[in-house]
């Protein structure tokens, strides 16, 4: 657990996790240059529970102090926690039980519910957190990875030495539990999910995914095309991207960085048939024409998601491995 001036919020996170009906448990606590109380409440509590370890990040953000947790990590089995957040009683239990099922070589993921101190959670939140929770109960974590991160970067249970072979937290690139969702699908770990709430995930103005720059564009386009060109691109065959809008703009410039050339596809009958960045723009219903594609898909309207999926699978033509959601 990384801990950064969290002082107003540690106390009931560590109590959720001293509450935990699971007993067999380290906590990894390392406080990153905190200007507050924060580390002075995890000295307290370590003094009250000895399964509570404290340390220090050698340097300041959040890598690096996950960094530096990860070097004391004595049990078979790891969870990351955050210090502003609360765990259900049976988080640990379910996590568990849930992989000792299936053991080495596969991740347990659990759903998530956002919260907050005072006033209403926001839509774009809840939104996730029922994508995430749906993701969890149909186990299509790896199918729809280039969506979101699929796995809450609280709500899994790995083991130490599938954790270690992927590098854990070693790269130092944001956001960081999207790349180690990435990491786990190259991998080849399989990925269990819990149809249950198992992290309460607090919402805050200063959380860093609303003041970091490196979380500013959230859509992450670049992080999501180095693991496509690396795990399912096969520049053999051809690529077609599914949008006219902003996304498919900006990602047809991203890829024809990586492409010769590309085809570009939309159902807008005022972009059909212009050139747009060397490209010419045609009308969706052209896909089935083209030999074994790839396609990616910037769509964002839910609804249109749906309606994509459905004529795709009427097509007959192009199977759900070889097509992609990015947005």
């Amino acid at each position: 657990m990384a801990a950064r001036n969290t002082e107003p919020y540690i106390a009931d996170c560590l109590e959720s996790i001293i509450d935990q009906t699971y007993r067999n448990w380290e906590l990894i606590a390392v406080n990153d240059h905190s200007t507050d109380r924060t580390r002075e409440i995890l000295e307290e509590y370590s003094a009250k529970d000895k399964r509570i370890k404290v340390f220090d990040s050698d340097r300041p953000k959040l890598i690096p102090t996950l960094k530096a947790g990860q070097a004391h990590v004595r049990g078979t089995l790891i969870n990351r926690m955050d210090s502003d957040d609360l765990m259900p009683p049976d988080k640990l239990e379910n996590l568990y039980a849930a992989w000792k099922e299936h053991g080495k070589g596969t991740i347990i993921a659990g759903g998530t519910e956002h919260f907050v101190d005072h006033g209403e959670v926001g839509d774009g939140f809840k939104r996730y957190d029922a994508w995430l929770n749906e993701v969890a109960r149909t186990d299509t974590h790896f199918q729809q990875i280039y969506r979101e991160c699929v796995i809450p970067s609280h709500c899994w249970l790995i083991h130490r030495d599938d954790f270690f072979a992927v590098d854990g937290f070693n790269p130092e690139i944001y956001p960081e539990d999207y790349d180690l969702c990435f990491r786990f699908y190259q991998a080849g770990l399989t990925i269990v999910g819990i149809d249950k709430i198992l992290h309460f995930w607090r919402d805050r103005a200063e959380r860093i995914s609303r003041t970091w720059e490196e979380y500013k564009d959230n859509r992450y386009f670049q992080l999501k095309l180095r693991y496509f060109y690396k795990i399912d691109r096969d520049v053999s065959r051809p690529l077609i991207l599914w949008g006219g809008g902003r996304n498919g703009k900006d990602m047809a410039k991203l890829l024809l960085e990586k492409e010769a050339s590309i085809h570009w596809v939309c159902d807008n009958p005022n972009k059909i048939g212009k050139d747009i960045y060397g490209i010419k723009m045609e009308h969706f219903n052209k896909i089935p024409s083209y030999q074994n594609p790839q396609v990616m898909i910037v769509v964002t309207a839910p609804s249109a998601r749906k309606e994509i999926t459905d004529l795709l699978t009427s097509w007959g033509k192009i199977p759900v491995r070889d097509y992609w959601f990015f947005a």
